[in-house]
Order: structure tokens, then C-alpha cells, then sequence
């Protein structure tokens, strides 16, 4: 069996699959995207294909290897989201062939159900308050929100209180058994995400996401340390090595995308290696249905697994949803907040090619927003 043909798909709202069929005609399916530059990746995904067809498909670490560092130059988004989406469909092709779960190939699930988490917004805490209850409504045990919208480096008091306000209201809905995320987004310096983490202490979030950008990360122990809120980062760190700082600093929550940081094979490692510093593993994930499939795989594989994240009525999704590419929804369909075990081989999915194809030919050309402050100057979005 050899890799016969490797296809790239521009779907909205803002993804990119790749689809990989062999000579015996078992296709697999990734997701290889950076949200923002998907035509970019595309074309990395070109120029691995070089590479693979004409290679067995189940040699999947061998390719990780080559693909990764065959380059002599290596690393960064481009080309480890490329390598990821093209691991994702190799994993998927052996699951097929093997007639197995990916999750079993990594060793067995650990566990029966994998909890999610869904996303809330509002610029207002009755905003906020509203939509919490509605996920509480339908069933779910967390959820996680912005700290706040544009702010400046050095917050004011008013927005600091603004974020404590916004994480109250929430925490009022949910009560001490539910479970409530914030995000900083890089939004802040390293003194203001200090004050900010003892200014939240109180309300017990489940974590505080990328409190300082990834260039900051030499000053993450003086961040970790001013406060007992629990830390989380990793959704701009892109293999392993890139996590070694942050967890012997002491972050107690990684967050790879297993669409940015090298697939399953490197979201594997990357845990692993978080087992080994007793941090958890909460895999970033506001993508597509192919993306999240894999990383389901992983989080019901790993010990140290603690929540995933899944992008289902996710604002920026707009008409073309979780489920809007796959035949059959109920992989994706939370029961008490939970995922499910899915038995089914490879990545556990359906792709429903047709619909693929025809948003193809449509594309997209999404771009995040640009933010600027009052004077002028650049905001982090």
C-alpha cells in the first residue's frame, strides 16, 4: 500500500482538510490549518507531499521525522500545522487499516467519557451570566471566556474589575460544582497578569490561559508564583522543546493544538512529557470537526488528561458548524458535558466529501482581526 494522492480543502468558515488516499483506496482525513494563513499552509502542504506519495502511509512515525526535520531549517506554525494535518489523516488511514480506534494504537483508552468545555461571550456580566445558563441548561460542567475585550498592557482598576466582574457573574450561575476558564490572550504585561491572578484568586478559576505572550515566557515563574490560579498556556508553542521552559517554570495546565504543534504524534509526546513535571493536559481546539476528532483520540489515551476544548456554536463558526462536514453528528453530541467513547476506526469521523468539495469552491480568506488602542497604537486581539 502506498500514498497515491494528497488533496487540500479551503472550507469556511476558517479551516483547511487534507485528504490522503492510498493505492488499496483507504483515505484519510486532517486538518492542517492556521486560522488566518490557510493558504499559506496549503502550500507547505505541497511541498510535503513531494515527500510522501509514494510512501507507505503506515509508516507514520518515519514520516513525522523526515517532514518534521528534513528541512534543515525547522519549526513554526506554517510547517508544524502542515506536518499535523498530514499526521492526522496517516493516523486515520492505520486506525482503517488496523480496524481500530487511533486511541487504541497509542495504547487504550484510560477512560470512558472526555469532559468538554464550551465557550461564552458577552461585553457585559448579564451577558456573560445569560449564556453561562444556557450551557448549564444543556448540560455542560465548564465553560471558558475571554477576561476581557481590547485592554491595555497596564490595565486600569476599572478594567481589572471589569474582568473580576465578567468572571463573578459567571461563577454565580455555575455554583461550586461547575467549573469556569479565563483567557488572557497575551492581552496584558507580566506586572498586570500578577495583579490580575490575585485579583480572580478568590472565584477559583479552573485556569487562566496564556496570561504573558510566548516571548514572555522567561518571566512565567514570577507569574506562577504570585498567585495559587492554576496557569495554562500552550496554544502558540509548537513541539515539545517549546514546552520545557514553561513546565519547569511550573504551568499546571499545556494546551497544544493538535492542528499547530505536529498531530497526534507530537500531542503525545507533549503530554507525556507534562505527566512527567504533574501538569495536565487541556488540548486547544476552536476548530473544525477533523481537528477535534484528533484530539479526542489523544485526550481519551492520556492519564493526565484534565478538559477539551471543542468549538460547537462557536462565534466564529457563523453558518458552517461543527457538524456541518461530517455524516453523522454524534461523535460530537455531549452527553452531561461529556464526549462519549466512539468505537468507530481511525479518527472516529465521516467525512462527508461531497460538502467538502463543494465548499471548496467557495473557499474563504479569513483574517483575524487587527485591534488598536485609544491613541492609536497596536492592540493584542
Amino acid at each position: 500500500m502506498k500514498i497515491e494522492r494528497i488533496e487540500t480543502f479551503l472550507v469556511p468558515p476558517r479551516w483547511l482538510f487534507c485528504r490522503i488516499e492510498t493505492s488499496d483506496g483507504v483515505v484519510g482525513w486532517g486538518e492542517p490549518v492556521v486560522e488566518g494563513r490557510a493558504e499559506v499552509v496549503r502550500t507547505a502542504i505541497e511541498v510535503l507531499s513531494e515527500y510522501l506519495v509514494g510512501q507507505d502511509p503506515l509508516q507514520i512515525e518515519r514520516h513525522w521525522q523526515i517532514m518534521s526535520k528534513g528541512g534543515f531549517y525547522r519549526g513554526g506554525p506554517v510547517l508544524s500545522s502542515a506536518v499535523a494535518g498530514l499526521d492526522h489523516a496517516l493516523w486515520d488511514i492505520a486506525g482503517k487499516v488496523y480496524g481500530a480506534p487511533v486511541a487504541s494504537l497509542l495504547g487504550g483508552r484510560v477512560r470512558d467519557r472526555v469532559r468538554v468545555y464550551a465557550w461564552v461571550g458577552g461585553d457585559e456580566p448579564a451577558e456573560i451570566a445569560d449564556q453561562v445558563a444556557a450551557q448549564v441548561e444543556a448540560g455542560m460542567t465548564a465553560v471558558k471566556m475571554n477576561a476581557s475585550g481590547r485592554i491595555q498592557p497596564s490595565p486600569s482598576l476599572a478594567e481589572i474589575n471589569g474582568i473580576v466582574s465578567r468572571l463573578a457573574a459567571a461563577r454565580s450561575v455555575l455554583g461550586d460544582s461547575r467549573d469556569v476558564a479565563i483567557d488572557l490572550h497575551g492581552r496584558v504585561g507580566v506586572a498586570a497578569a500578577r495583579r490580575i491572578l490575585r485579583s480572580v484568586e478568590e472565584l477559583h478559576p479552573l485556569f487562566v490561559e496564556e496570561p504573558v505572550l510566548p516571548e514572555h515566557l522567561h518571566h512565567l515563574p514570577e507569574v506562577i508564583s504570585s498567585s495559587t490560579v492554576p496557569v495554562a498556556l500552550g496554544e502558540r508553542l509548537y513541539n515539545r522543546s517549546e514546552f520545557v521552559p514553561a513546565l519547569d517554570a511550573g504551568v499546571a495546565v499545556v494546551q497544544p493544538d493538535v492542528s499547530h504543534a505536529g498531530g497526534i504524534s507530537e500531542l503525545r509526546r507533549i503530554a507525556v512529557l507534562a505527566e512527567t513535571h504533574g501538569a495536565l493536559l487541556a488540548p486547544h481546539c476552536p476548530l473544525g470537526p477533523i481537528s477535534l476528532a484528533a484530539s479526542l483520540q489523544v485526550s481519551f489515551a492520556t492519564p493526565n488528561f484534565l478538559i477539551q476544548e471543542q468549538s460547537r456554536g462557536l462565534h466564529y463558526n457563523g453558518e458552517n458548524d461543527l457538524i456541518s462536514y461530517v455524516t453523522d453528528p454524534a461523535p460530537f453530541t455531549w452527553v452531561n458535558g461529556h464526549a462519549e467513547w466512539n468505537p468507530l476506526p481511525g479518527l472516529g469521523i465521516t467525512v462527508d466529501e461531497d460538502a467538502v468539495r463543494a465548499a471548496d469552491q467557495k473557499g474563504h480568506s479569513w483574517r483575524n482581526p487587527v485591534w488598536t488602542h485609544d491613541d492609536g497604537s497596536f492592540a493584542e486581539w
